[in-house]
């Protein structure tokens, strides 16, 4: 009887298999974004008495804190208000490559404030561009590549993040060796999604904002993509999103990320950002009404050339 039951569910219970849809729409606009870190992660050093009382007790620059004294540990204001019910001496709990790690710290009192020898972050903030948003799902994605910490030179790991309204108030160019970057405004009181995943393939999340009346573009599998004229969307003044022209030079199957190799060819962007500027990644690439992918990397030694991720990379990881 039982198997029969069980063979009864497995004919009539129906398979739900998440997918992406095939037609999605297209991003462009500048956003604002706030990663959340995943407990509270070690960024610096000072001297307590003369001497390095967190890195002698074994932390390092890139460890994550998650709790103390066995408190779960989600923010700076977590981590002092711990120490502050504490009598000094901590029993610290952090993450390193993957793998927790426990570790004592005897805390020295001074002005009555308990001085734990490290610098601390739990969030960081930045701009970029949105991708696509899918219909069917709100799902969406942006940036196309990972948030690295600046101070670690490590993946930021999230615990959450939004994506904000925000506006382009004027460009740093790039030059030979050096990139440029887009200098923005951040409207913190305007979220327009929740973040949930930070990986090589750029950020995901929920779309909550009302989405815009626009047109929906096709996926494009990576064998339809073609050499030759496409089109990216960015923003380069306030939220105005313009088509600029590119020439794709190469398209790699096998490589992970950067699949689109192209050029900048549009006289306007050139000539107010000198090509690739940070802030650009994320801005969708068009080929025949297409969404093929989105900016990625700048070439540093020439920003008039760049990468792409295929759109469909970015779309299955955001299901994931």
């Amino acid at each position: 009887m039982f198997k029969k039951a069980f063979l009864f569910l497995l004919l009539f219970i129906p398979s739900f298999v998440l997918a992406y849809s095939d037609y999605v729409y297209v991003g462009g606009e500048n956003i604002g974004i706030e990663l959340k870190a995943d407990g509270v992660l070690i960024v610096g050093f000072y001297k307590v008495n003369d001497s390095y009382i967190a890195s002698d007790a074994g932390l390092q620059i890139g460890d994550r804190i998650t709790a103390i004294n066995n408190h779960n540990i989600n923010s700076i204001y977590d981590l002092t208000n711990q120490i502050k019910l504490s009598d000094g001496n901590i029993n610290v709990t952090y993450v390193r490559d993957n793998q927790i790690k426990t570790t004592t710290l005897n805390l020295p009192k001074e002005n009555d404030t308990y001085k734990t020898g490290i610098y601390v972050k739990d969030s960081i903030t930045g701009i970029g561009t949105l991708t696509y948003i899918d219909p069917n799902t709100k799902l969406f994605g942006a940036l196309g590549h990972e948030i690295i910490d600046s101070r670690t030179g490590n993946i930021f790991s999230i615990s959450g993040g939004n994506i904000y309204e925000s506006s382009v108030t004027d460009i740093e160019p790039s030059s030979n060796g050096t990139p440029g970057e887009k200098n923005a405004q951040i409207d913190t009181e305007s979220i327009n999604g929740t973040i949930f995943e930070n990986t090589i393939k750029g950020i995901f999340g929920n779309y909550t904002d009302e989405i815009a009346d626009s047109k929906l573009y096709k996926v494009a599998k990576p064998e339809e993509i073609k050499k030759g004229k496409a089109k990216i969307l960015t923003v380069l003044e306030d939220d105005v999103i313009k088509e600029y022209e590119i020439e794709i030079t190469k398209i790699s199957e096998n490589q992970e990320t950067k699949n689109i190799s192209f050029n900048i060819t549009d006289s306007e962007l050139l000539e107010k950002t000198n090509g690739i500027v940070q802030g650009m990644s994320g801005s969708p690439i068009i080929q025949d009404d297409y969404i093929i992918g989105a900016v990625t990397h700048v070439v540093v030694d020439n920003p008039h050339k760049g990468y792409g991720i295929f759109i469909t990379s970015m779309l299955e990881e955001g299901e994931n």
